[in-house]
């Protein structure tokens, strides 16, 4: 029995060029997005306090990444109505189970780095 289109789409097929879930993967997985989402692992930010936390990010990078999360669902952003304006950012729940994946690719690469650093080394040297 053959199945739905809109089937395959619901369960997400990111092998396949018109699944939507990878618009998402590319957002989730910028080298940015990643970086950020584990700076607010746990913690509540200001923007100046975010880009001190995710070393070497720009401005106008912090602000695009930080929309496209809050657009997905795994950033709030709270706006205080004081002179001046405060804003803050937070995950959302979503945004909490989200990191808990990027935490563990983060403690992969970490505990690898040498291995991989070795590797890189050795096809250098070829």
């Amino acid at each position: 029995m053959s199945e739905k289109l809109s089937e395959k789409f619901s369960r997400g097929e990111l092998l396949n060029v018109n699944c939507p879930s990878r618009e998402v993967l590319k957002r989730v997985t910028s080298r940015w997005s990643v970086l950020i989402l584990l700076a607010l692992r746990g913690e509540t930010l200001r923007f100046s306090a975010l880009r001190r936390a995710v070393g070497g990010i720009s401005e106008r990078m912090l602000a695009q990444n930080l929309r496209y999360l809050e657009e997905d669902g795994f950033v709030q952003r709270i706006a205080y109505d004081v002179v001046p304006p405060h804003v803050e950012y937070r995950l959302t729940p979503l945004g909490e189970e989200v990191g808990e994946q990027v935490v563990s690719l983060a403690d992969w690469l970490e505990l690898n780095l040498n291995r991989i650093l070795a590797q890189r080394q050795q096809a250098s040297s070829e």
